[in-house]
């Protein structure tokens, strides 16, 4: 009983931690270059698990092929994108997008679809010329997505 009774504090801490992270935040790190020059290949990064109101240029992890990788968000459910001569349009509308100079012209009709999907995301990575995104393997589910990240934890600071 005198065991369990001053094991009681660390047992209580350790419940707390394991709640924090399954349900608020953990720790991800980056693999590879394809978020350069924002992310850089190793650096820890902070996920809000908790947050779950998405927008337009969040940085995301999701979960692809057994993989996590962290992308940005560029188009929302019900939406048309395209880059044209190093311009983002979405809606036919032009959006600024500090990346999409290093842009190669697309659109969603690459992928056989005029519209995101409702329930569905389409992510880029900022190094345009080096990322496996959604030009590739199409618009990511939103149960595939496991938060956002706006805080390096190794370099330490924020994330634009």
């Amino acid at each position: 009983m005198k065991i369990l009774k001053e094991s009681m504090p660390y047992i209580i801490i350790l419940i707390v931690v394991l709640i924090v992270r399954a349900f608020l935040f953990t720790p991800v790190i980056v693999s590879g270059t394809s978020m350069a020059d924002t992310l850089q290949d190793g650096e820890i990064l902070i996920l809000k698990k908790y947050d779950k109101s998405y927008e337009r240029f969040d940085i995301v992890v999701f979960n692809y092929n057994n993989s996590k990788l962290v992308k940005r968000i560029i188009g929302l459910p019900g939406e048309t994108v395209e880059y044209k001569d190093g311009v983002l349009y979405i809606n036919g509308s032009p959006i600024d997008d500090p990346f999409a100079s290093k842009t190669r012209d697309f659109k969603l009709s690459n992928l056989n679809i005029d519209v995101i999907p409702e329930g569905y995301y389409f992510v880029m990575g900022d190094n345009r010329n080096n990322s496996s995104d959604s030009r590739i393997i199409g618009p990511i589910s939103l149960d595939s997505i496991e938060g956002t990240t706006t805080f390096s934890l190794w370099p330490i600071g924020f994330i634009e």
